[in-house]
C-alpha cells in the first residue's frame, strides 16, 4: 500500500510503500477515504526537539481520518459492519490499566498515538482496535470526519472551565484555536478574544464563530480588553498555541483568581514564572486528547445543533500533492489541509 512516512531522522516526509497491516482478532482495517494535516505533523515534518525524542523512525505517521470498514477482526464484538463509514480514537490505550477501570480511558499513563508512538493514518489502510473505531453518523462528511478528532480537542479544552458568561481569551488561532474559540461561544461565553500573529486565520476564525480577532504584532491585547469591557482578565483562557509569548500572554491577562487550560505544547522546555501564577491565584489544567468517548458524544452534538466545520477546511488535496499540503500548513496559509486518498497512485 501507498504511505506517506518519517524514513529519516530529519526534516522531511516521504511517500513510501508498506504491506497492508494484518488486523488482530480484536481489531478492524479500515480503508482510508481522507486524512488530515496536523499541527503534530508539522512537528514530525520539522523535526523539532519534541518530535526528535518522541518518534520512532522510520514509521508511517498521520492520525486525523476517515474511510470505511473493510474487515473485522474474528474476536470483535461490537455493532461494526463491512463498509461503514468511521473515523477514530487515535489514543491506543490499555483497558485493564487503573486509569480505565475507573472510566477515565483518555488519562491512560501507557497510551500510545496512531502516528506517533505507532504505524498511522497517513496510509490507504489502518488497521484500529475495534475500541477505538467511532462510526460517523450520515450528517457529517468524509472530509469532516477527517478533522474531529483535533475538534474533539477543542471541546475537551472549552469543558475544563464553566464557560457561561465568562470573557475567554483563546490564545492561538491555529485551527484547534479557532475551533474552541467557536465552542467557547456556543458554550455560552459573553466574549470571547483570539489572539495570534496570523492575519490569515485570524481571518478564518471570523468565518466560524462571533470572536473578536486580535494580532498582538499590531494590536495590544489592553487596549482591546478595554474595547471589550474586560478590565480586570479574562475569567478564562485557553492556550491552544504551545508558543511561550503566547504562555506569557495567557497569565498576564487572566484575571485573580481565573483558570488556565493549557492544550498547546511547547516544542522545548520554557522557564515558568510561577509566582505570576501563585500570586494570582491561578488555577492551571493540562489538557492532553479527549475523553473518551464523551467528548466525541458532545462533538456529534454540537455538529447536529448547527456548528459548521466546513469553512475551516480551506484546502482538500489529492494524496499525491501533500507536499503542497504541508508547506501551507508549515506557512500557516491555511485552516485544514484534507487530503484524498481515492485516488492514491502507486
Amino acid at each position: 500500500m501507498r504511505g506517506l512516512a518519517k524514513l529519516e531522522a530529519k526534516e522531511g516526509v516521504w511517500a513510501t510503500r508498506a504491506p497492508i497491516p494484518a488486523p488482530g482478532p480484536d481489531d478492524v482495517l479500515i480503508k482510508i477515504a481522507r486524512t488530515a494535516i496536523c499541527g503534530t505533523d508539522v512537528h514530525i515534518h520539522a523535526w523539532d526537539e519534541w518530535a526528535a525524542r518522541t518518534v520512532p523512525v522510520p514509521m508511517i505517521f498521520g492520525h486525523e481520518f476517515s474511510g470505511e470498514i473493510v474487515e473485522i477482526g474474528a474476536a470483535v464484538t461490537r455493532d461494526l459492519r463491512i463498509g461503514q463509514r468511521v473515523s477514530g480514537e487515535g489514543h491506543i490505550i490499555d483497558i485493564n490499566c487503573a486509569a480505565s477501570r475507573a472510566g477515565k480511558f483518555h488519562l491512560d499513563p501507557g497510551t500510545q498515538g496512531i502516528g506517533v508512538n505507532r504505524q498511522g493514518a497517513f496510509a490507504e489502510y489502518l488497521s484500529l482496535p475495534a475500541f477505538n473505531v467511532v462510526p460517523l453518523p450520515e450528517d457529517v462528511s468524509l472530509d469532516v470526519g477527517a478533522i474531529l478528532d483535533p475538534f474533539g480537542n477543542a471541546v475537551h479544552t472549552a469543558q475544563q472551565f464553566d464557560l457561561l458568561g465568562e470573557d475567554v481569551l483563546v490564545t492561538g488561532a491555529g485551527p484547534i484555536g479557532i475551533m474552541a474559540a467557536a465552542v467557547a461561544r456556543r458554550a455560552g461565553a459573553r466574549s470571547v478574544v483570539l489572539t495570534d500573529v496570523n492575519d490569515y486565520r485570524l481571518d478564518l476564525a471570523t468565518r466560524l464563530a462571533d470572536v473578536r480577532p486580535v494580532n498582538v504584532g499590531r494590536e495590544d491585547l489592553r487596549d482591546v480588553m478595554h474595547e471589550q469591557g474586560v478590565p480586570e482578565g479574562f475569567g478564562v483562557v485557553l492556550e491552544m498555541s504551545g508558543v511561550e509569548s503566547a504562555i506569557r500572554q495567557a497569565v498576564a491577562h487572566v484575571a485573580m483568581g481565573g483558570n488556565i487550560a493549557m492544550l498547546g505544547l511547547p516544542s522545548r522546555d520554557m522557564q515558568v514564572s510561577w509566582s505570576d501564577i501563585i500570586l494570582k491565584a491561578v488555577t492551571v489544567r493540562g489538557v492532553y486528547g479527549r475523553e473518551m468517548f464523551e467528548t466525541w458524544r458532545k462533538m456529534f452534538g454540537l455538529i447536529r445543533g448547527g456548528l459548521d466545520l466546513e469553512p475551516l477546511i480551506t484546502h482538500r488535496l489529492a494524496v499525491d500533492d501533500f507536499a503542497a499540503g504541508f508547506d501551507l500548513m508549515r506557512k500557516g496559509l491555511s485552516g485544514k489541509v484534507v487530503l484524498d486518498w481515492s485516488h492514491a497512485s502507486g
